[in-house]
């Protein structure tokens, strides 16, 4: 599928690995420009020589970390200044938060900013050049906020707040031809799910294309209708769908990409 992305500019935040650089590619490969935002400025360089292999018209890697006061608006501010125009931002950040809710402050106040506030002042920056292009926001929520768990309620009560955000911004915005959409992934073998099947697989002497399914299974108590962990690919191409204007008529949607996770 054409995704008609051609001669269009897209910011990816956390887009040096996993899920977003997936995305990222995925755009690439159709001609798009693109924009990759981590906190390692090397490892930022590295995916956009990447994206410019996979097809991409021009890419450029940049390290802000969304999470501090003013890099989010820093980073879609150089992002403009490279693409000329923003047709497009997707948010993939927000890790922190797997903890209890007793939990002090100090570790709240860093899960808001990493999980919420980060994909909050991004949005908050590029809606203005959205605006002009009628361009599109993607969110990355979890497939656990329609059933959190008291161990981890931080993160999950934070991604909730970002697939309200999300809503919120598709029906302010809509009249102005502003879309915006929220993915839920599931458990996806990222570097940090890959790492944990190698170790099983090399501590429990369990074959490392079963390990990991076994741990989601017998130890998260995580069953999947598909059997396995998704692909960063996977969550990419649905990521660079969403983006694009082939998902016209999509917008304030939560979309679950978990391969039929149980709750």
């Amino acid at each position: 599928m054409d995704l008609q992305v051609r001669d269009k500019g897209y910011l990816v935040v956390g887009g040096t690995a996993g899920m977003g650089l997936a995305g990222a590619r995925a755009l690439a490969a159709d001609g798009a420009s693109v924009v990759v935002v981590g906190r390692d400025q090397e490892r930022a360089e590295r995916a956009a020589a990447e994206l410019v292999e996979a097809g991409a018209a021009r890419a450029l890697g940049l390290a802000f970390d969304v999470a501090r006061e003013g890099d989010a608006a820093r980073a879609v501010e150089r992002s403009v200044d490279f693409l000329g125009r923003l047709d497009g931002v997707a948010v993939t950040t927000g890790t922190k938060g797997h903890m209890p809710i007793e939990s002090d402050d100090d570790d709240w106040t860093a899960a808001f900013r990493d999980v919420l506030l980060g994909v909050s002042r991004t949005v908050e920056a590029a809606v203005p050049h959205l605006i002009e292009s009628r361009g599109t926001v993607v969110t990355v929520a979890a497939y656990s906020v329609r059933s959190p768990e008291l161990e981890r309620l931080p993160y999950v009560s934070l991604k909730g707040s970002v697939a309200l955000l999300t809503k919120g911004i598709a029906k302010a915005y809509g009249e102005k031809g502003v879309r915006a959409n929220c993915i839920c992934p599931g458990a996806i073998e990222t570097d940090g799910l890959r790492a944990i099947r190698q170790h099983v697989s090399d501590e429990r002497g369990w074959p490392y294309e079963t390990a990991l399914e076994r741990v989601m299974v017998e130890e998260w108590g995580m069953r999947t209708a598909l059997g396995r962990p998704g692909q960063p690919e996977e969550v990419g191409d649905l990521m660079a769908f969403l983006l694009s204007p082939r998902a016209g008529y999509l917008t304030g949607a939560l979309v679950n990409i978990d391969g039929g996770t149980d709750f």
